[in-house]
Order: structure tokens, then C-alpha cells, then sequence
């Protein structure tokens, strides 16, 4: 047979003319036809894919990055916004050891090829067709994945092949190699939210760049072939193995010396590790909140937040965010011992006397010192929505065998019980003369919980929502000295429901004028107030001093404050009591500028009339008796604050929220103490009311303000102090009625001698003294 097929070739080279030639040059002839078209549509797709790659100008601006700064109203820097968290070194920065290491591993050709290594590509092509799958990629083929994933794509794809391609020929027509090494360098990605050599040496082994050994270097090179494989970390036996033929690279390239490779390739890892953090600044809350902001508007106006070198100046004072910063961490701290306590997480006796503010609260919350072990059903429920216990139910458990392997869990059980048990607060400052805000805490720390307490929390502000009911009465011709009577409340609602305001006080019976009712929080006057201005009236008032964001529903209870709303809008609304009843959105930024330090942008506070400057001023003088002899009396007599200020306090029911909320001529501070999961509460009405957790916050900062004169302690409101009307004492108050009851002549009710007034009927301030006459 094999002679046969000989004898055939042999006549053919013999007569070129004969059939089977000319069908055989027939054949060659149509496959090459058939190469060229395709080659030539090869081409064409090339040259379509062109403008879905990366433009020069993008190119160029990758290695020219320059971050966006984040500035105070003083000048300090709060935050850099990076594309990753990298720090950018020189080529000549580095050790010799990571270029030399680089080359050898990943592109021995690369200072001789064009971006593309035609040559190591088709090897690759025919190993890949054999079954050996294998890379071809340049450095600067890798680099344009890195600096371009979503452009050039992911999958393993033709497509993505050829943008890759068409990338590094422009990324080759731009760059030196020098610049193309170093650019590499700054952004490979390299585990732990390290990006670049430099971030890479830090983080394993505690060190800068141009530090780095050739055995160091050889191992987070040989981490590019794959770095979650190669982790050094959790993988050192692989890593160690991928190391040595990173070295073995480096003497086949004639980048080490085979003597040294002998010694160096018996060595173990000398890991440093530690994960590093991008720097957080004094207000980290405050600055994701306006790097999400500022994402769209640079988007809007043809800018790059990470790559333009915009500079963005704040209305944040650092002076006053520090204070922020300190109250929160040091209150929330102490409230943390005393929550402890009540949920069981340690035994009283760790209320030391050293606990000045909290110490005195042992007796009260010692009957609760086993709450958590004791509510098994919502242990139940919080354990039933772990991801472990999901993870025991796919394992094939039952429901009652999970729970019995997590309760058994003590590490899980102490883990769950810290996680839910956690105090969180949030605080916040605002100028309410220009609605700069000057100081923004979200939580009582970002790494543990990002989530912002001032602007993305929704909680039930209780009766820091008063005012607003108070502002709507003042509005409708209310006076500070009209009074309702102190009683029970019933109001009807739809679908035949009554809601009873629960007052937790026994009512008195007798009349009680609307500033001392705000001043001691009385729930049963607040509810004949809004049954008699509305509660779609209260929530309109509301809404135009500033809660503008949160949906308000417009029933009786909304005057309790049942609706959630966020810390930012409360402290807001305070701000137009102090701004003469004019609404002023919160500004966080003055100007931006560009890097050359031309201003693109400027912020300028817009006014809006809320309510009349003689509703404005009322509100201000009841409020003052919030701090001078109702439920915020801590601020004068703990932190000993003499200055000329107003408030209002707030619990929510069971103890869940406590709020604060201070007013100063040239300050509104407003904080929230709770915890994240609204199930969990502040049990104990002892240390569970706004006046002694979020009250502890806002004095402790408002003490050193006025202290260091970052806020002037001489500055007065300009509301004048009105004269209250005289109440009697309540004893004799009370004792006046019964012998009236029991001596006096039996009359029918006649409101001008002190008969029974209508539900909800405000008096006059004049027929109050001629009843008491």
C-alpha cells in the first residue's frame, strides 16, 4: 500500500499535467483562497473591535492618575479617594530583584517584542490545540487586563483576545518599557486589598519595595501565576514551589547566578503579614457619603473622581469632628458596660466606681443580668437567621439538631451575642446660620460598622419629634402659656380602633401649659395638641423644617414620633427653630476645584421660609426649659454647660432608641444611641431614655466646644425669655381640688369656674388666671 501511494507521487512529479495534479494545485489553491478571506475578516473584526478598546487619552491618563482630596473648612485632609487601595512608587524605587524576577517569570522577550510576542503566542495556540492549555500574554498584555477588566472583558473568548491585543499595541506606542514596568507594578492586584508591589511587600512582609530581597521578590512574583493558588499565606508549600521556579527562571534568563539559586532555593517563607487598611481619617462616614455624591457629579460634568486630581473643599471642622469623635467613643464605651450587664454579658460587679456617669445604675439593671440566656425564643430566632445555621440546614441537619450543635457552640454563641449586643450610636453637628454640618460620626467605629448611623438609619425619633407638633400649634395661634388639661387621652381611628398614648406617669387632672408640657415630655398633652392642629398639619410642618427625606405618616401617633426618620433630617429641623423658622438644606461642600486649583464648582446655602420667626422664638424659650428644669437637666448639672441653650430629649417604646438633640445659637448637636438590630433595646429605663445615653454624647461634646472656644459660650439666642405663668405646686394644686370638691358649692361645668374643657381644647392664657382666680 505504501508503494502504491509512493508510485503515485512519483508519476505525479513526473507529469505535472496529469488530472491528480491539477485537482491537487485545484485544492491548495482554494485553501488558500479560503486563508486569505479569512485572514482579511480576521482583520476587519480587528479593526471593528478598535473603538471598544480603551482610548489613547484613557491610556495616558492610567499612569497619570492623580486622586481626589478630601479637605476640612481648616484646611486638614480627611480623606484621598483612590481608584484601589495602592500607593504609586517609581520604577527606580523599587529593588532590581522584582524587574529582574518579573521579566525572567512572566516575559523573558519583553524589552525586545512590541507589546505582543508572536512567537510565544503560537506556541501557546499549539500547546492550548494539544491539549496543554498555556498563556501567552505579555507584561504589557497583562497590563492592559489589569488596568482595563470591564473594556477588554473576562471571558476566554476570541474577542477578548484581540482587545487585549489591540490594548497593548497602544499602551507599546505610548509607553517606554520603564514606564509600561513600573505602571505594572503599581497595579497588579496582589490579595488583602493590596494593590501594586508596594502595598504587596507591606502587606507580607512588613516592608517597603526597594527593600525587598530576591527571595521576596521571587515569591510575590511567582503569586501572578495565580495569586489565590500561590497565597503564601494560607498555600506557603505552594508558594515555596512556585518561588523556586521563579528562581530557576531568573538563572535560565541569566538573572541570578546558579550558585546563588543553590543557596536561595533551600530557604523557608519569612512571612511578615499584615493586612493593610486604607487610612480612614477623622471622618470616614462623612467621606464615603460624599464620595458616593461626588462619583456623580464628576460623571455629570465630564470628570474622573479617582484619576483628575479634583481637591474638594469640606464644611467639616476638624477640631469639631475630633470632639465628635472622642464623646462618641468615650460615652458609647460606657453605656457598652452597662448594656453588658442587662443582657448578660458580664456580672455586675464590672460597674466600677470608676464608671462616674453609669456607675449608680448596678441595682437597676442587676435583675436583668441574665435577660439574654433567658429570652430562649428570641435566641431562637437570631440564631435561625445566621448563616451557620443555613449552612448545619444544608448539611441535611434538622431544625432541632442545628440548634443543638449552635447552642453547644460557645464561640458561636459568644460571637452572635457580641454581634447583637453591641451599642451603636451616631452623632452629628450643624451650623444652623449657613446649614454647614461641622461634625458627622456614624458609628462608633467604621472597620466594625460602615453602616451610617447619621443619614442611612431610620429609626423612631419619640419625642424629639415634638417640637414639630409644638411649631404647628404655634403656627395656628398656640401660645407657650395656653394649657391643656394632663389626663388620659383616648383618640378614635379608622376602622374603629382607639389609640391610648401610653403616658408611664400618672395624670394630674389638672391644667398644664404647653411649655412646661414640652419641657416634661408629657405625651398626654402632645396628643391633644395634634388632635386639635392635625397630624397631616404636624407632618407638613415637619417636612418644611427639614424632615425631607423620610416618609411621614400622617396618623394621631406620629406626634409621639413612630414614624423613622434619620439623625441628619432631626438635627436639620432644630436648625430652623435657631434660623428665625428658615429651612437650610445641609451643605458638606464649599467649592471644588481642580488639581491647578481652579474652582469648577461652588455651594452656597439657599434659605426657605418654614415657620414665622414669633413661632420660631416660642418654640426656642419652651425648649430652654427642656435643659433648665424638665428631662435634658443633665446637660447643666453633670456637664455643667451655662451657656445659652435649648433641646429635647427622646425615648422610643421599650427603650429602643434614645435621642438627644441640643440647640445653640451657633450649633445644633444631635445624637442617636441604640442598637443595629431593633429587636435588641436598652431595657432598662434607667440608662435605655434619651436623657442618659444620648444626652452623655451631646454634652460631653458641647462641654469641650465651648471649652476650647470652638463654639462661643457667650452667645445668646435671640429669643427673649418670656415670664411662664405661675402653676401651682402640685400637692397644694392637689389638695385645693379635693376641698373644693368636698366644701364646695355643687355646680354645674362652667369653664370660667373651673369646669371640665372639651379633649383636645387649648385655653387662653387669660382664662387660666381667672379660673386659678
Amino acid at each position: 500500500m505504501a508503494r502504491t501511494r509512493l508510485s503515485r507521487v512519483w508519476a505525479v512529479l513526473r507529469d505535472p499535467g496529469s488530472g491528480w495534479a491539477k485537482r491537487s494545485r485545484y485544492a491548495a489553491g482554494g485553501l488558500a483562497a479560503l486563508f486569505i478571506a479569512a485572514a482579511a475578516l480576521f482583520l476587519l473584526y480587528a479593526l471593528v473591535l478598535i473603538p471598544f478598546t480603551p482610548s489613547t487619552r484613557d491610556l495616558r491618563s492610567a499612569k497619570t492618575e492623580y486622586s481626589a482630596v478630601l479637605r476640612s473648612a481648616d484646611g486638614q485632609e480627611l480623606a484621598a479617594f483612590r481608584r484601589r487601595n495602592r500607593e504609586w512608587v517609581k520604577l527606580t524605587g523599587m529593588s532590581p530583584a522584582i524587574v529582574d524576577a518579573l521579566v525572567a517569570a512572566e516575559d523573558h522577550r519583553f524589552f525586545d517584542h512590541p507589546g505582543l510576542d508572536f512567537k510565544r503566542t503560537a506556541a501557546a495556540v499549539f500547546h492550548t490545540l494539544t491539549g496543554d492549555v498555556q498563556g501567552g500574554s505579555t507584561i504589557t498584555q497583562q497590563l492592559a487586563r489589569n488596568l482595563y477588566p470591564d473594556d477588554i472583558g473576562r471571558s476566554l473568548s476570541l474577542t477578548r483576545k484581540l482587545k487585549e491585543a489591540i490594548t497593548a499595541l497602544k499602551i507599546e506606542s505610548i509607553y517606554t518599557k520603564q514606564e509600561i514596568l513600573e505602571t505594572y507594578l503599581n497595579t497588579v492586584p496582589f490579595l488583602y486589598n493590596a494593590y501594586g508591589i508596594e502595598m504587596a511587600a507591606r502587606t507580607y512582609f512588613d516592608k517597603s519595595a526597594h527593600e525587598l530581597d530576591t527571595l521576596e521578590s521571587a515569591t510575590l512574583i511567582g503569586m501572578l501565576k495565580g495569586t489565590s493558588y500561590y497565597n503564601p499565606v494560607l498555600n506557603p508549600e505552594r508558594a515555596v514551589q512556585r518561588r523556586n521556579i521563579v528562581l530557576a527562571q531568573m538563572v535560565k534568563h541569566q538573572r541570578l547566578t546558579p550558585a546563588r539559586f543553590e543557596v536561595l532555593h533551600k530557604r523557608p517563607l519569612r512571612l511578615d503579614f499584615e493586612r493593610q487598611r486604607e487610612p480612614e481619617g477623622v471622618a470616614p462616614h462623612f467621606a464615603e457619603h460624599l464620595r458616593k455624591w461626588l462619583i456623580g457629579w464628576a460623571d455629570r460634568n465630564g470628570y474622573n473622581l479617582y484619576a483628575d486630581g479634583l481637591v474638594i473643599y469640606t464644611t467639616l471642622d476638624s477640631r469639631l469632628q475630633s470632639l465628635g469623635n472622642q464623646a462618641v467613643a468615650r460615652q458609647a464605651q460606657a453605656l457598652q458596660s452597662v448594656a453588658d450587664v442587662e443582657w448578660g454579658k458580664r456580672s455586675p460587679q464590672v460597674l466600677s466606681t470608676d464608671l462616674a456617669a453609669y456607675g449608680h445604675l448596678r441595682r437597676q439593671v442587676e435583675p436583668f443580668a441574665h435577660f439574654w440566656s433567658s429570652r430562649g425564643e428570641l435566641l431562637d430566632t437570631f440564631i435561625r437567621e445566621t448563616g451557620a445555621y443555613r449552612a448545619a440546614i444544608a448539611e441535611g441537619l434538622s431544625d432541632a439538631d442545628a440548634m443543638l450543635r449552635l447552642k453547644a457552640d460557645a464561640a458561636f454563641l459568644k460571637t452572635l451575642r457580641s454581634d447583637k449586643t453591641r451599642l451603636q450610636a451616631g452623632f452629628v453637628a450643624i451650623d444652623p446660620r449657613n446649614g454647614h454640618v461641622k461634625a458627622w460620626v456614624g458609628s462608633r467605629d467604621f472597620q466594625q460598622d460602615p453602616f451610617d448611623h447619621v443619614h442611612q438609619a431610620r429609626r423612631q425619633p419619640g419625642s424629639t419629634f415634638k417640637p414639630f407638633v409644638y411649631a404647628a400649634a404655634f403656627e395656628q395661634g398656640a401660645k407657650p402659656n395656653d394649657t391643656l388639661i394632663d389626663k388620659a387621652v383616648e383618640i378614635a381611628l379608622e376602622g374603629g380602633e382607639v389609640w391610648r398614648p401610653n403616658e408611664g406617669d400618672a395624670t394630674t387632672g389638672q391644667a398644664m401649659s404647653l411649655r412646661n408640657a414640652l419641657a416634661q415630655s408629657k405625651n398626654t398633652i402632645t396628643a391633644q395638641l395634634v388632635q386639635r392642629v392635625g397630624a397631616g398639619n404636624a407632618a407638613k410642618v415637619a417636612h418644611a423644617m427639614g424632615v425631607r427625606q423620610s416618609k411621614l405618616d400622617p396618623v394621631p401617633s406620629l406626634a409621639l414620633g413612630t414614624s423613622p426618620v434619620t439623625l441628619k433630617e432631626m438635627v436639620s429641623g432644630y436648625g430652623t427653630i435657631v434660623n428665625d423658622g428658615h429651612y437650610i438644606e445641609p451643605i458638606l461642600i464649599t467649592r471644588i476645584e481642580d488639581r491647578h486649583r481652579r474652582v469648577l464648582a461652588e455651594f452656597e446655602p439657599q434659605m426657605q421660609p418654614a415657620i414665622s420667626r414669633a413661632s420660631a422664638h416660642a418654640l426656642i424659650d419652651a425648649m430652654r426649659a427642656v435643659i433648665d428644669a424638665g428631662t435634658g437637666t443633665a446637660i447643666r448639672e453633670r456637664f455643667g454647660i451655662q451657656a445659652d441653650v435649648a433641646g429635647k430629649t427622646g425615648t422610643t417604646q421599650n427603650n429602643t432608641d434614645g435621642w438627644f438633640i441640643l440647640m445653640h445659637p451657633q450649633l445644633v448637636g444631635g445624637a442617636w444611641v441604640g442598637f443595629n438590630d431593633n429587636r435588641v433595646a436598652m431595657r432598662s429605663a434607667h440608662w435605655g431614655q434619651g436623657g442618659h445615653s444620648a444626652l452623655h454624647i451631646v454634652g460631653d461634646f458641647f462641654q469641650q466646644a465651648l471649652a476650647t472656644q470652638a463654639v462661643d459660650p457667650r452667645a445668646g439666642f435671640a429669643a427673649p425669655r418670656e415670664r411662664p405663668a405661675l402653676e401651682p405646686v402640685p400637692v397644694l394644686r392637689d389638695m385645693g381640688g379635693w376641698l373644693a370638691r368636698v366644701f364646695g358649692p355643687q355646680r354645674p361645668p362652667d369653664r370660667r369656674r373651673g369646669g371640665s374643657v372639651p379633649p383636645g381644647e387649648i385655653l387662653p392664657e387669660e382664662e387660666v388666671h381667672e379660673r386659678r382666680r
